[in-house]
């Protein structure tokens, strides 16, 4: 079965079609121009399936179903359930949890299947716990890199938005912020490594997606894997297990 899959966020729309075996192709455009979709949507023409996650609002949805529709296919959206593809839910109402991070929930268990720390960093990160059973625990959200810097600009009158590098002691300003946002960061990732340990799970394993994801890694006290396609990985192990399609 051939899919397209869609990862639809608040800064990009990612979207790979999977042969069954393999990615045959991949893009993505800016979420601000989603209308593009139908341009670079030249390969749905051979996608059996066109299943998304999208966090980025009813504008998106109906940008990506229109695009869809115009090469013949209909826009499967998923939602956050209480079992599926082996991983099941502790949130309160797991309908309440991001569809993206479901996917990538899923898409950890199908490759990894142990314990392990799902983040996501992106506009913002988020941070899940996920047992060696595929017991989904809870998780954190925390502002990304950006959206630190620009509340400290928002918010203060002398600490303005300046590119900045990563030192482990900084010695300027700018520097400093960027070390800071990523420290924090880093230290959300930890504490819930930290956390899962405690929980009893050995040596979870820290799987990395989204824009930051590149720039964390190196910063862990703790094994990482990037995986920048997660959600869409997860997309299609819930397309093709169709028994948890309700």
């Amino acid at each position: 079965m051939r899919i397209l899959a869609i990862d639809a966020g608040n800064s990009r729309i990612k979207w790979g079609l999977h042969d069954g075996e393999a990615w045959a192709v991949r893009g993505q455009v800016p979420t601000a121009e989603a209308r593009r979709l139908v341009r670079e949507w030249g390969p749905i023409t051979r996608a059996d399936v066109v299943i998304a996650a999208n966090v980025a609002g009813p504008r998106v949805v109906r940008e990506i179903g229109a695009a869809a529709r115009r090469h013949g296919r209909r826009a499967r959206f998923i939602r956050s359930l209480a079992r599926q593809c082996g991983v099941s839910s502790s949130y309160d109402d797991p309908a309440q949890l991001g569809a993206d991070r479901w996917a990538a929930l899923i898409g950890a268990w199908r490759l990894y299947r142990g314990p392990c720390v799902v983040v996501s960093a992106g506009t913002t990160m988020t941070v899940d716990a996920l047992t060696g059973d595929g017991v989904f625990l809870g998780g954190m959200i925390v502002p990304g890199t950006d959206l630190m810097r620009e509340a400290l600009a928002r918010n203060t009158a002398a600490l303005k938005p300046r590119a900045g590098r990563f030192a482990f002691f900084p010695a300027c300003t700018a520097d400093a912020i960027a070390s800071g946002a990523l420290n924090a960061l880093a230290g959300a990732v930890e504490r819930m490594h930290r956390y899962l340990r405690e929980a009893g799970q050995v040596a979870p394993l820290t799987v990395l997606s989204g824009g930051g994801a590149a720039r964390l890694a190196p910063q862990l006290n703790a094994r990482a894997e990037v995986v920048d396609n997660l959600v869409l990985e997860g997309l299609v192990h819930i397309a093709l297990d169709r028994a948890s399609v309700p």
